[in-house]
């Protein structure tokens, strides 16, 4: 399996209404360094919840933006170019079915490894001026997904982004952003994540919680819903 990157992303941050954000990125020309943490040059706002390891390039579907557009027609030209969602790829031809946990992709001279898939945030409701953004993306499953770097290297706008190796190909992100925001008490499915090594730890944390408490986790403050 191979796809084209149609953009490579980085940004600055930058004041976003009453919060400060890095979610306005900008394509980048040439070559851009990848390393553990993330491209050169890109930057993030709250380390706590954002970057790290596990959340070093984030990849959005391009495929996404017409769903978009007609859920949200009045927000056509943000929606019609790559970084509108914050993400560090841009391209056509995979989405949130066509990715597994665990994947190997080669990038450039890079190596990554699929780790999770988005968790959206109430910054994604300032960035569109939509009161209720991340509630949308996370009932529509599309959110993108997040890359760990195995090997440090090199990427550019164009190059082939090529799968090398498929781990668990019954766990595609489709089937994971199910069963964490809609049936998500099955036990047997939380139990198979929780064991999912390839899978970011706070992900398998979510699971292994659901599974000892039988409760899902408050959303609200996440999605920007309290108050």
């Amino acid at each position: 399996m191979q796809v084209v990157i149609g953009a490579v992303l980085t940004g600055r941050v930058a004041p976003l209404g009453t919060a400060t954000s890095a979610i306005a990125k900008a394509p980048v020309e040439g070559s851009v360094a990848v390393g553990p943490l993330g491209l050169a040059g890109d930057e993030q706002a709250d380390h706590r919840v954002h970057g790290g390891p596990d959340k070093a390039v984030h990849h959005y579907a391009l495929d996404h933006a017409a769903a978009w557009r007609a859920d949200l027609p009045g927000l056509p030209d943000l929606l019609e170019r790559p970084g509108a969602f914050g993400e560090n790829f841009s391209g056509l031809g995979l989405t949130e079915r066509d990715v597994c946990v665990g994947d190997l992709w080669r990038a450039g001279s890079t190596l990554l490894q699929v780790s999770q898939a988005r968790q959206p945030c109430f910054k994604l409701n300032l960035r569109f001026g939509v009161p209720d953004m991340a509630r949308r993306v996370q009932a529509s499953g599309r959110t993108g997904w997040y890359y760990r770097v195995i090997e440090p290297g090199l990427v550019t706008a164009g190059a082939t982004l090529t799968l090398v190796e498929r781990r668990h190909p019954d766990w595609p992100l489709s089937r994971l952003l199910h069963h964490l925001y809609v049936d998500r008490l099955d036990t047997a499915a939380l139990r198979a994540i929780a064991a999912l090594a390839p899978l970011a730890e706070s992900w398998r944390r979510i699971a292994a919680r659901r599974l000892a408490s039988g409760a899902v986790e408050d959303w609200r403050r996440r999605l920007g819903e309290e108050g």
